[in-house]
């Protein structure tokens, strides 16, 4: 039973770590301690002399020639383009459109069709107008001959009674018969009357099935594909169209923008502007004032104002973002004062402990300069002193920058 005992214990000894093995182990912890930390230091090292070695990309631009200030900028505002003239095209009457004659970006001239919409029905209202019109006028033809017979009538009525061998009776039955006659021709004349008025309705009716540009301009929306119902008002559902086409006279686009009803007092008619817009941020379009509405919107507190083009240009599109810039008179230059040299972005002034410096570029290398600036022009500023036409100028780059540095041109 003891021998059985013995042989169920377990061997403990087999768990000992050899004390050669513990020493290798602890010996491997180490050096991979070691090599991580350098590691560490190496990349530490390799980032540092990157940053040191790699030379801060900057944008520039060159100074240049003063010239001849301009007028001052009085006020800026914001607005969009939007056309004097811009029509949705819609049909008279109620119908099924069987022709479409147009695509968006054409250009269509006044009268020019640009649908059509099914005419069968009132078609058949104005070949029956027609009809009644024509019956009517063969009864006038009828009634005339009659006419014709009852004045030969009367004419022999009044013979035979001068004659002595007629009564009064018969001839004033040939006389009344005569001017019933009468009667019913000019009825018969003003039934073929309102019969040409209806004609003329149901004409109309069926030219209303032609839809037509009302001025000349350009197709910015399509808004009916053939097979649609189009009606003059919506009947609901989403299944009838109340609109053909949008056609915008290019040629009647101006600006609209909205002023501060605090700084409206700086606008006035014929005010030169300087319109730029969003999709041309380097085209300066002259402009001008054509009118101030004489109203405010109580909600923003600004008053409208629409801005004329001096010369429109086809890149000019309705409903593109602007910005403009209301001018003032041209300041007046006083006898002995100095002008400015240069003129440079107004991005490329720094301050430098008070002073207005800018960084220069030559042969990929920083100088520093000091600048005297004077009024700004725009997004430009005036130089009087420290620079030249022609010198590139840092606009954009790092904040920490140094004389002599090395940099990198943005491409």
């Amino acid at each position: 039973m003891s021998t059985s005992a013995n042989a169920a214990r377990p061997d403990l000894g087999a768990l000992r770590i050899d004390k050669d093995k513990r020493q290798e182990r602890k010996t491997g912890k180490i050096f991979g301690i070691i090599l991580a930390a350098i590691l560490v230091v190496a990349l530490v090292a390799g980032a540092t002399f990157y940053s040191r070695n790699s030379a801060p990309v900057v944008e520039v631009a060159a100074a240049q020639k003063a010239g001849n200030a301009g007028p001052t900028a009085l006020l800026n505002a914001s607005g969009y383009v939007t056309p004097r003239r811009r029509a949705t095209i819609a049909a008279k009457i109620t119908g099924r459109v069987i022709g479409v004659y147009f695509d968006e970006g054409v250009h269509v001239k006044e009268g020019q069709i640009l649908a059509k919409l099914d005419d069968s029905d009132v078609k058949r209202a104005l070949d029956s107008a027609v009809a009644d019109r024509n019956s009517t006028r063969a009864q006038i033809a009828d009634y005339e001959v009659q006419l014709k017979n009852a004045e030969l009538l009367v004419h022999r009525s009044k013979e035979l009674q001068a004659a002595g061998v007629q009564s009064q009776e018969i001839l004033d039955n040939a006389v009344t018969s005569a001017d019933s006659l009468r009667a019913k021709i000019a009825l018969t004349k003003e039934q073929v009357a309102a019969a040409e008025s209806r004609i003329n309705e149901a004409q109309q009716a069926v030219d209303n099935t032609v839809i037509r540009a009302p001025f000349e301009g350009i197709v910015v929306s399509k808004d009916a594909q053939v097979g649609e119902m189009v009606s003059p008002i919506s009947a609901g559902g989403g299944f009838t169209r109340t609109g053909i086409a949008t056609i915008v006279d290019m040629n009647s686009n101006e600006i609209e923008v909205d002023v501060n009803e605090a700084y409206i007092a700086r606008v006035v008619p014929e005010q030169r502007v300087t319109a730029v817009l969003d999709a041309y941020p380097d085209w300066q379009i002259p402009s001008k004032v054509r009118t101030v509405i004489p109203t405010a919107d109580r909600q923003k507190a600004t008053v409208k104002v629409r801005i004329s083009f001096i010369k429109l240009d086809p890149k000019i599109l309705p409903d593109m973002g602007v910005k403009v810039t209301f001018l003032g008179d041209e300041p007046k230059k006083q006898a002995g004062a100095v002008e400015p040299v240069a003129t440079v972005p107004t991005a490329a002034l720094r301050d430098d402990n008070g002073s207005r410096i800018v960084y220069i570029v030559k042969d990929n290398k920083l100088e520093r300069r000091a600048v005297k600036p004077g009024n700004p022009r725009g997004s430009d500023t005036e130089i009087f002193a420290g620079l030249i036409p022609g010198d590139l100028v840092v606009t954009k780059g790092p904040p920490e920058l140094h004389d002599g540095e090395s940099i990198q041109l943005k491409k």
